[in-house]
């Protein structure tokens, strides 16, 4: 589903070169639910945000759905994205002034989908959150735990491939992060693809292998626990 070969990512100014990603090798199957951990400055958030398509890579390979795509425009990026990724992130990223039902449609938007879909998907979504009984609510209404279902739900509601999650629990506490990541074993579990950066190692290991950055480097794999099924 996702290769990448001998991937590299190097921020430059007029004095200073940072080479954030070197020669990083990843491959990631249909299905699979994978960690990435490392120290602040490590490289994982811009490696989410290659692998999210957000970005292109300085040099190497990166293979998405059998595409090669590492010289892709941002427009070509940004039809490969919308029909196939849905993003976690940690600080909910909820638009206020939207209701809750408003802000889980909008990628349903985005794509074109027809009304009466749009209210079928939403609604079906919601109540697989849990947060169906406050659709009308506006986010700053809600709780942590709750503001987070409703970003699970935006992210899955136009039933993507691949769900990136960036520390999906760092702005909560440990029950609503233990709630969160039930959530997306379940949805790992349906078939979704999951790739998660976090810093918790116990979080880390709901994936079923868990890969470790350093200075821009994969520095070792491990399998998961899997102690959650």
């Amino acid at each position: 589903m996702i290769r990448t070969n001998d991937l590299v990512k190097v921020f430059r100014t007029e004095e200073v070169e940072t080479t954030a990603l070197n020669k990083v090798n990843i491959h990631i199957k249909k299905g699979e639910f994978v960690s990435i951990m490392g120290p602040s400055g490590c490289g994982k958030s811009t490696l989410l945000n290659l692998l999210g398509l957000l970005d292109n890579p300085t040099s190497g390979e990166f293979y998405f759905l059998d595409q090669e795509i590492s010289k892709y425009s941002e427009r070509q990026r940004a039809n490969l994205r919308k029909e196939n990724i849905g993003f976690v992130f940690q600080s909910f990223n909820l638009i206020d002034e939207l209701t809750v039902f408003e802000n889980v449609e909008l990628p349903l938007l985005y794509l074109g989908v027809p009304t009466k879909e749009r209210k079928e998907k939403v609604n079906a979504k919601l109540e697989q959150m849990n947060i169906l009984h406050r659709s009308s609510h506006f986010p700053q209404q809600l709780s942590g735990g709750q503001q987070q279902r409703v970003a699970v739900a935006r992210a899955v509601v136009a039933d993507p491939k691949i769900i990136l999650a960036d520390e999906p629990t760092g702005n909560l506490d440990s029950a609503h992060g233990d709630e969160v990541m039930k959530m997306l074993v379940d949805l790992n579990t349906a078939g979704t693809t999951i790739i998660m950066v976090t810093h918790s190692p116990a979080y880390a290991e709901y994936g079923k292998r868990v890969i470790h950055l350093f200075d821009g480097q994969i520095v070792t794999e491990s399998n998961g626990t899997e102690f959650h099924t």
